[in-house]
């Protein structure tokens, strides 16, 4: 019996995906719960796994294309009637799209949330098995996925994560969106591969691939059995991919035609969610930004104390997680800033937790994961949430589930060098820090000048929720304690 699959809601109430690499091809046969593809939402890379265990029959859309919900994406010879059919799954000649086979009371008690949160699970105890990939074992990360992962002071780098990735644009068609569409179909999946053939490499180092337009059958894996990493992709660009039209050496530049002078790519995935969120933002909420510029050269001694000290020498402190836990401590001071303006009730909420949001630029485009109930853990606790939230960011698995929920943010933008700017508050919230970079600068101290380490802070507030004098408060509490770590004991 042929069972087709939609795509499901896979969270959130995202109405699209792009398929970033099918894991299956026609006429292999899959488990129950088996990774069949990789798929992009709006917010994260997820795998699908497999609804039905059967015979691949049909791949009714290529990856590299934008599918909707409720969508066809994939349909499987199954023998006999499946036993726990999946919402977005159907029988290939059921009249009704959204109808769905009813399952059995005894087969109800035995589905359990997946991954995506739809479609059978194995019993309890069971795990799902994956088709076997070259090389022997499960996909390993390589270094250097999606993002950097720079050291927390300011100068060399700090936990928000930092975009690396290079951009390529592919030549503009002649013709609109459609023409753009043919373009990704034809150029980024060439043909689909079975299993055996298809290069080991993770969603990242795909989209990147697909980006640059290169092949990835024709790159030379050196990761770990085999793995291609992001580094192989950018070292491929030198060389001949006749299959992808790129240019084997250096174009003449006396040309008119050496280079394109424009490309085109269509708006989608994760930029066309943040440009929404950001625009509406700035449209809705009335935005105020303060500064604040201190000497935390006390700061910076107490992370050196730290890290020569055993009992926090792996804990992996920094000036971020300080910061963190500065401004946990000054939003119980001034509760405002942790606050939501609900326009169709009329009310304004008080959160009694702080979700705290950390602004992390990815290849992707900006994504802001958040830290549950921040508030309640302490230096080191801290310091390990954001080490798994780098993690999770450098290798795009950032569960979306993660992606909502905030109530206040932290942007570390002296990452790259900068030491102030007005950051454009996260939909929903009421405030967000940046911190700068940590300089060394002549600064004034016991009546002389010296030496000292001095950051800037950032603060943009939303005026309907925050006033003036609990916005400088907010941020003066933050700098008064990296300004005198002691001072915390005054202020809890």
């Amino acid at each position: 019996m042929i069972k087709v699959f939609k795509l499901p809601d896979l969270g959130e109430g995202l109405t699209e995906s792009e398929i970033v690499a099918w894991l299956v091809a026609p006429g292999d046969e899959v488990a129950l719960n088996q990774h069949i593809a990789d798929v992009e939402t709006a917010k994260a890379v997820v795998e699908l796994p497999s609804p039905f265990a059967g015979v691949v029959s049909e791949l009714h859309r290529p990856a590299g294309v934008v599918v909707h919900v409720g969508e066809p994406i994939v349909s499987f010879d199954v023998v006999g009637d499946a036993d726990t059919p999946d919402a977005g799954a159907t029988d290939a000649d059921t009249p009704d799209a959204g109808a769905t086979d009813a399952a059995a009371p005894a087969q109800a008690e035995k589905r359990e949330a997946n991954l995506v949160g739809y479609g059978p699970a194995v019993e309890r105890g069971g795990h799902p098995q994956r088709r076997a990939r070259p090389g022997g074992g499960a996909a390993v990360l390589a270094s250097g996925l999606a993002v950097d992962d720079p050291a927390e002071d300011g100068s060399a780098g700090g936990q928000a994560v930092g975009d690396t990735a290079a951009s390529v644009g592919r030549a503009a068609p002649d013709a609109g969106t459609s023409a753009v569409t043919d373009q990704v179909t034809s150029v980024d999946q060439p043909a689909v591969t079975s299993g055996a053939d298809r290069p080991r490499s993770t969603p990242p180092v795909r989209a990147l691939a697909r980006d640059l337009g290169i092949d990835l059958t024709t790159v030379t894996g050196t990761g770990r059995d085999g793995l291609i990493t992001r580094d192989d992709v950018r070292a491929h660009i030198t060389k001949s991919v006749p299959a992808t039209g790129l240019p084997v050496t250096t174009p003449d530049r006396s040309g008119p035609e050496a280079f394109p002078r424009e490309t085109r790519a269509p708006i989608k995935s994760l930029r066309k969610l943040t440009a929404k969120a950001m625009v509406q933002s700035a449209f809705t909420a009335p935005h105020v930004t303060e500064f604040l510029t201190i000497d935390v050269t006390p700061t910076v001694e107490l992370l050196d104390s730290l890290r020569a000290d055993r009992g926090f020498a792996d804990a992996g402190i920094g000036i971020l997680t300080v910061v963190a836990k500065a401004l946990c401590i000054a939003v119980g001071r001034t509760p405002a800033v942790n606050t939501r303006w609900d326009e169709s009730a009329g009310e304004i909420v008080q959160f009694h937790y702080v979700n705290l949001g950390i602004a992390a630029a990815t290849p992707r485009g900006l994504v802001v994961p958040n830290i549950v109930d921040a508030d309640r853990l302490d230096l080191q606790g801290l310091a390990a949430a954001l080490a798994e939230l780098t993690t999770a960011a450098r290798a795009g698995t950032t569960a979306p589930a993660a992606l909502s929920g905030g109530t206040i943010t932290v942007t570390n933008i002296g990452v790259f060098g900068i030491d102030a700017g007005t950051p454009i508050l996260n939909p929903g919230e009421a405030a967000i820090l940046a911190m700068g970079a940590i300089r060394s600068r002549p600064w004034e101290y016991r009546g002389q000048i010296a030496l000292r380490k001095v950051l800037t802070l950032s603060l943009s507030f939303d005026h309907r929720l925050v006033d003036g004098e609990q916005g400088s408060r907010f941020l003066a509490d933050i700098g008064t304690i990296l300004a005198d770590p002691a001072r915390v004991l005054t202020m809890i």
